[in-house]
């Protein structure tokens, strides 16, 4: 029954309602959350859907920051064509880093994801001529949104809530579109391929090929969570792409359980909140979120949709059980 739910409309739907209640604090927080949302389902295409572990997916993250941020503000490109650089930029990134690493295999894959990340970080954090160096990118412009103020309705709503409107929007059609690949046969091959890689290759499917394929198009998605992040922060720095940010979105997919599609936003909500309301009594909030792994993995292997999962099925058999008696 649970698959004839159209839940990307109900999480549209749900998502939109946020400005309404009148505090720019949850509009700022919601923005957030959907940003990293689409950041954290991209690199659940590689992590999830195809079993590869990359340390350096911030890179693509980074990299359609950057990509959009020069576009508006130096050469007042429109969002959506700077909006489409930020995602074709890391795309084509990605496809030749990852020409490279899934040649290798396991933790070879994982560290020279890595090491190319490290270096497109250290490029970034020395070309002050393009990239502002360690002083970034700042003053970024926000895309001219006033016609959505004429939609009947969304009138009397702030520039930032108007924003909010067009992340949301766009942020649920990039998750559509990789909601259609992981469930196309090109996302069943992933899967194939992450069970199995040597069967699948038996079969006659190049595994390598596919895999550069999803490596490309979870950069091209991370590029664009990039671009809108950026614009949102007013500013772009190195450390979008420093490899804390690939441990943060890493983290994210785990906390949310990253055998569901929808897990990644679980865990980036969870994670969001958790950051905003610690960090505001305590400034040990990596001891906090460590505490909360521990637990999850040794009590919840699943993440929080696996936990979820678990306690409905046991509910309804629990139901089913009672029923027989």
């Amino acid at each position: 029954m649970s698959r004839r739910i159209p839940w990307t409309l109900v999480v549209l739907l749900l998502a939109l309602t946020i400005p309404w209640f009148g505090s720019r604090y949850y509009t700022f927080l919601a923005t957030q959350i959907a940003i990293l949302s689409l950041f954290a389902v991209s690199y659940n295409l590689l992590l999830g859907t195809t079993g590869l572990v990359s340390f350096g997916h911030a890179a693509y993250f980074g990299l359609g920051a950057y990509a959009t941020g020069l576009l508006m503000k130096e050469l007042n490109v429109p969002f959506l064509l700077a909006l489409l650089a930020g995602g074709l930029l890391p795309a084509a990134f990605a496809g030749v880093f990852g020409y490279f690493c899934v040649r290798l295999t396991k933790i070879y894959f994982s560290m020279l994801t890595l090491a190319f990340a490290q270096i497109v970080w250290a490029i970034c954090f020395q070309w002050n001529e393009v990239t502002g160096g360690d002083q970034g990118i700042s003053a970024i412009p926000y895309p001219e949104l006033g016609w959505i103020g004429a939609i009947p309705g969304l009138g009397g709503f702030r520039t930032g809530d108007h924003f909010y409107f067009a992340c949301v929007v766009l942020v649920i059609l990039c998750i559509w579109v990789l909601g259609r690949i992981t469930d196309s046969p090109f996302g069943r091959l992933l899967t194939t391929i992450r069970e199995n890689p040597e069967r699948a290759s038996f079969i006659g499917v190049d595994v390598r090929r596919y895999e550069l394929a999803a490596f490309a198009i979870a950069g091209g998605f991370a590029g664009v969570s990039g671009a809108l992040f950026g614009i949102f922060n007013r500013g772009v720095f190195a450390d979008f792409m420093f490899w804390p940010k690939s441990a943060e979105v890493l983290i994210m997919t785990i906390l949310g359980g990253m055998n569901y599609f929808w897990g990644p936003v679980a865990g980036t909500i969870m994670m969001v909140v958790l950051n905003q309301q610690i960090t505001s009594y305590t400034e040990y909030w990596p001891l906090v979120l460590g505490t909360i792994l521990l637990v999850l993995l040794f009590a919840f292997p699943g993440g929080l949709m696996g936990a979820l999962d678990a306690g409905a099925k046991r509910l309804r058999g629990q139901k089913t059980g009672g029923g027989d008696a």
